[in-house]
């Protein structure tokens, strides 16, 4: 799309937003919670408001989970946390053709609030959508489409808004949260596990739960609204615009852990006939620490080198090492050197130290690694004590 029309539509959207507030007396604000889609991106589900004018009929939804795939360097600024999320408003009809067409359900929460208290959060709504306002720093887990809602009812009702959370809620880490989404997807899992460091094992309380739009949807159900009359609920009718029938899981046998202990037979069997026939199979262990070490270099990157808070202090990295790249030139080498052998007790620690990290709960691994775990302690013991014994050929030869 050409610059300038970018910036007619971007005119156009802040002018009928802006003649919309204005005109307006009545409003009817309500929360809206989309259920999980089945793309990643869309895994954890959707938060929006709905803002219905009773005088005009008009009827918009503001959106603050919206950006811009025209973005130069889009995939890299989304890697690194420097790509910016914008608040964007449509109206409801055209909010529901998305959601309709993609068959994901879309439940309202309409909220009791007094017409001062409505009007506060329209202009709340107002002032966010100016071109210079309209644009944050997305945050999955602090700063996203559904706590941007949440702190702004805060923000608006102040002290009169009363969360209620339920003492006896389930205690949960921000891991265990993210799992409950991504449960069916294994690669996903695996993926999510692999990238995000320690600091997601920590416990959520109720509010930081509120990343989540189903937890923002819950939390909304037992609120109540005090100091202006009797105190009420938040929420004063639900109801469900679109409902679908449970789509049928992915029942792929291809997933991380079928294949890792695939890998980890493969690896006891040549380790076996290794053994017997007083051969290395070096190719084996050659291509299990390039990739090792490839995925070692993932982590360093999303650990030093992005803005995202949650791939810090990644334990990760004690199995998943970018030295092992430097064990494969060794373990080529036709005569491998000294260190080549102090580095494989070196990587049998660290292996070792992964599962005391996890066993103490310094970090919770993905459990799909067991095996690869299993692998790299059998190898690097075998490797160490028997590489100066045995023929040490490439794997086919």
């Amino acid at each position: 799309m050409p610059p300038y029309l970018k910036k007619l539509l971007l005119i156009y959207s802040f002018i009928y937003s802006t003649i919309f507030i204005a005109s307006a007396q009545d409003y009817q604000i309500s929360l809206l919670t989309c259920d999980p889609g089945e793309e990643l991106y869309s895994a954890f589900g959707h938060s929006a408001v709905r803002v219905l004018d009773r005088e005009t009929g008009q009827d918009l939804v503001f959106n603050y989970g919206t950006f811009d795939f025209n973005t130069p360097f889009f995939y890299v600024k989304f890697t690194q946390r420097t790509l910016d999320y914008i608040l964007s408003v449509t109206t409801y009809e055209r909010f529901l053709m998305e959601y309709h067409y993609n068959e994901r359900d879309v439940r309202e929460q309409i909220l009791d609030l007094n017409p001062t208290q409505s009007a506060d959060m329209v202009r709340f709504l107002q002032i966010n959508q100016l071109p210079e306002n309209r644009a944050y720093r997305y945050d999955f887990f602090y700063d996203n489409c559904s706590t941007r809602i949440r702190d702004m009812m805060e923000s608006v009702l102040g002290k009169s808004l009363k969360w209620n959370d339920d003492p006896a809620a389930e205690e949960k880490t921000y891991r265990n949260l993210i799992d409950e989404y991504v449960y069916a997807m294994p690669w996903a899992d695996f993926g999510i596990d692999l990238a995000l460091g320690s600091v997601i094992d920590r416990k959520a309380s109720e509010w930081q739960k509120q990343f989540l739009p189903d937890y923002v949807e819950a939390a909304f159900a037992t609120a109540t609204i005090e100091g202006d009359g009797p105190t009420r609920p938040l929420v004063k009718e639900e109801r469900t615009i679109l409902e679908f029938a449970d789509g049928e899981g992915d029942g792929s046998l291809f997933n991380p852990y079928l294949l890792f202990w695939l890998v980890a037979i493969v690896f006891l069997l040549i380790t076996y006939f290794g053994y017997k026939k007083q051969r290395l199979l070096i190719g084996f262990d050659v291509t299990l620490f390039a990739v090792l070490g490839v995925l070692g270099l993932v982590i360093v990157m999303l650990w030093f080198f992005t803005f995202h808070s949650q791939t810090k202090y990644n334990w990760n990295i004690l199995w998943a090492f970018p030295p092992h790249l430097v064990l494969v030139y060794g373990l080529l080498q036709a005569k491998p050197a000294v260190w080549v052998r102090k580095y494989l007790m070196f990587a049998l620690i660290m292996a070792d130290a992964a599962i005391v990290f996890w066993i103490l709960g310094w970090q919770s691994f993905h459990p799909s690694i067991v095996p690869l775990l299993l692998v790299l302690i059998l190898r690097t013991n075998f490797l160490y004590y028997n590489l100066d014994k045995f023929k040490k050929i490439r794997a086919g030869n």
